[in-house]
């Protein structure tokens, strides 16, 4: 063994416990830790023909780079629907490092880490108050992938209504996709899965301030089509306002009309956690295909999101994803494994930070999370209502505040650049309805009234600035 290796493993608890501290350390002083910094072009250190072992690379890193990393996963960091992570999470995370298995199969020889990922989808399914028997669920790296995953399975049942295995074959031609205001990772997905991210036929959005889609448009783009089937993507919270598109509404219309519904609801599905808003996904049970992220609402680390798709279509999803040339993997139908379900073969036990916060805190703790973000939310934009200088674009209707300068909206992005530069809290721009925007959403478990009270004294400092 390589005698620095072998020390590291001599050491292995002196450094556990060192990284421990070093993490105390940050989360501890999370709050007073700048949420922006100057990123600037740094000078990159070269590979050493000996290494150093591994304390002595900490203390490079911290003497590195500990001062600039920023408090992103804090209670004033309000940009990208950024969560923070549990103390749950965080210890499942670790253990899913310790433990570094290879989440595949949930019967035969190998490891049991698929179970646990499959009960964590069922007690999601029972957060989120989805029938548990009707999806098969599966963990990715975000929304990104989520949405790509779901896109797969609905391009090859679009392909399978033309007598075609799109999978196999390839698209030839165009096939239709239907959406008002898709997330950006959905226009991705659709470049990925060669289905083109021009070729997405827009849908009008309602009038009066709203950014869910239209039902009159849709069912007259739907008749244009002259019955060929598509794929609709619908929203369940979008970026700027959080609106949800009408779910009833387009159940009935697949009652009449021939089509895969996917919603993105990466981060408005929790909204099934706060009774008085989970009406919101009334009817979202019959999508064939759902995107769900947990490193926003349900706050655990990063690269972790999760995907639903009707079991209904089992094959299908198999056929976008099956490793057929792998025989020493055995029979798919005969024994699951979720290599043959999902895009990667090689992948850590994501569902554990997951579990452990699922586990902890329970249907009870999500709530008070998502009613809480909710609360600070409406604190926020009753001072923007309030504030002269300053315009509220859009009601809120859940967790995000839209906003921009009153009569001087063309200086939003440079208000926006001092505010974030002061490093106590960070919001991000938009363009909403024309005008350039700023919003700020709230995510984080640890975000109180004291944090508002914090972010609206940073906005009348920075007003004296612009």
């Amino acid at each position: 063994m390589n005698e620095i290796l072998k020390g590291d493993l001599n050491d292995l608890e002196l450094i556990l416990n060192q990284v421990k501290a070093e993490g105390l350390e940050f989360l501890n002083g999370i709050n007073d830790r700048r949420t922006s910094t100057d990123i600037q072009p740094m000078e990159y250190s070269d590979l050493e023909v000996q290494g150093s072992g591994t304390l002595a690379a900490l203390a490079a890193f911290k003497s590195r780079f500990d001062d600039i990393i920023v408090a992103s996963t804090g209670p004033r960091y309000w940009g990208f629907v950024t969560g923070g992570s549990t103390p749950a999470a965080i210890a499942g995370d670790w253990l899913a490092t310790v433990y570094d298995q290879n989440t595949q199969t949930v019967k035969g020889q190998g490891d049991i880490s698929a179970n646990i990922e499959l009960e964590t989808v069922r007690l999601l399914l029972q957060l989120l108050r989805l029938p548990e028997d009707a999806y098969l669920g599966g963990f990715v790296t975000g929304a990104t992938m989520s949405n790509f995953s779901c896109l797969a399975v609905a391009r090859q049942w679009l392909g399978a209504q033309q007598g075609e295995d799109i999978a196999k074959t390839g698209v030839s031609g165009t096939l239709k996709v239907l959406s008002a205001m898709p997330h950006s990772s959905a226009v991705k997905s659709l470049a990925l899965l060669g289905l083109g991210s021009q070729n997405l036929i827009k849908v009008k959005v309602m009038p009066g301030n709203r950014e869910a889609m239209d039902l009159n448009d849709l069912e007259q783009q739907i008749l244009e089509l002259k019955g060929a089937p598509f794929i609709l993507i619908s929203s369940a919270g979008t970026v700027n306002t959080v609106d949800f598109d009408d779910f009833e509404a387009i159940s009935k219309l697949r009652e009449r009309y021939h089509f895969w519904w996917h919603i993105d609801a990466a981060f408005g599905a929790f909204a099934a956690c706060a009774p008085a808003y989970a009406h919101l996904l009334k009817g979202w049970e019959q999508a064939d295909s759902i995107t769900v992220d947990c490193h926003k609402w349900l706050n655990v680390p990063y690269e972790n999101a999760f995907f639903l798709v009707k079991k209904e279509h089992r094959l299908l999803q198999m056929a976008c994803f099956q490793n057929s040339n792998a025989p020493y993997l055995g029979d798919p139908l005969d024994n699951f494994n979720y290599l043959n379900f999902l895009p990667e073969n090689s992948r850590r036990l994501k569902a554990l930070p997951a579990w452990f916060s699922l586990k902890a805190y329970g249907a009870k703790g999500y709530q008070d999370i998502v009613e809480g973000c909710i609360a600070r939310a409406k604190e926020l934009a009753e001072f923007i209502e309030k504030e002269d200088a300053f315009e509220l674009l859009a009601p809120v209707r859940l967790n995000t505040v839209c906003f921009t300068l009153k009569g001087a909206g063309d200086k939003a992005f440079e208000f926006l650049r001092i505010l974030n530069d002061q490093g106590v809290v960070f919001m991000t721009p938009t363009v909403y309805g024309g005008k350039h925007a700023i919003r700020a959403a709230f995510v984080n478990w640890r975000t109180t009234e004291k944090d508002v009270l914090v972010a609206i004294e940073e906005l009348n400092q920075a007003l004296k600035k612009i």
